[in-house]
C-alpha cells in the first residue's frame, strides 16, 4: 500500500510573495553607469568615479582607431617625470604619473591585467607610479647606533618609488628609480569628457 506524502504548506510574507509572482520585472532596476567608459574619439578611457582620463595606449604606442600599435617605451623614474612635464606643456594638459591606487583601479582580475577591450595590446610588466617610496623601517631615536644609519636609509628610500606590475597585479614600494619601466600617464578628466561618458 503506497502512502501519499503531502508537502507542508508554506506561508510567504506578502511582500516576498508579490516579488515572486512579479518575477524579474520587479527585480530590474536601472544599471549604474560603468566606472570606465570610452571617450567619443575612442582614444581615452574615462574613469567616471575617480574623474580621470587615461590614454588607451602606453607611452610610445599610438592609437590606430582600432588598437594600440608600435612598441611601448621604457623610462627611468626621472625620465618619466620629465616626460610627463614635457607632454603637459605640449598638450596644455596636466599630465602626471598615476598614484598606486589609481593604476591598480585599472587592473581587471578576470583579465589578469588591464582590460583588453579598454586597453588593447597593453604591455604587461612593471609601470611607474607617482607615489613616492616611504621608508617603513622604524628607528629607535634613543638607540645611538641607528642615528648614523637613518641618513643612509632616507637616501636609499629617495632612490626608490612605487611601481605596479600589470601582469601579476603586484605593487612594490622599493623599485629602484634607475630601472627602465613602462609608463601610462593620467590627467583629470574634463567636464566635457565626464558629461559625454554619462
Amino acid at each position: 500500500m503506497s502512502k501519499t506524502i503531502h508537502a507542508p504548506h508554506r506561508k510567504f510574507p506578502p511582500l516576498l510573495l508579490t516579488a515572486l509572482l512579479a518575477g524579474p520585472a520587479l527585480a530590474q532596476s536601472p544599471a549604474p553607469a560603468a566606472p570606465f567608459q570610452l571617450s567619443p574619439d575612442g582614444q581615452m578611457v574615462i574613469d567616471t568615479r575617480a574623474k580621470l582620463a587615461w590614454p588607451r595606449c602606453a607611452e610610445g604606442m599610438g592609437w590606430s582607431g582600432k588598437s594600440c600599435t608600435g612598441a611601448a617605451e621604457t623610462f627611468t623614474y626621472k625620465q618619466a617625470q620629465a616626460y610627463a612635464a614635457e607632454r603637459g606643456k605640449a598638450d596644455g594638459q596636466p599630465w602626471r604619473l598615476p598614484r598606486v591606487n589609481e593604476l591598480k583601479r585599472l587592473l581587471d582580475r578576470n583579465s589578469k591585467g588591464l582590460n583588453p577591450e579598454l586597453f588593447p595590446n597593453a604591455p604587461r610588466d612593471w609601470h611607474w607610479t607617482g607615489t613616492a617610496a616611504v621608508n617603513s623601517q622604524r628607528l629607535n631615536n634613543y638607540n645611538y647606533s641607528q642615528v648614523n644609519r637613518s641618513s643612509d636609509l632616507s637616501s636609499l628610500s629617495a632612490q626608490q618609488a612605487w611601481a605596479v606590475n600589470t601582469e601579476t597585479l603586484q605593487a612594490t614600494p622599493d623599485m629602484g628609480k634607475g630601472n627602465a619601466l613602462l609608463l601610462r600617464l593620467v590627467r583629470p578628466a574634463s567636464a566635457q569628457e565626464l558629461g559625454q561618458a554619462q
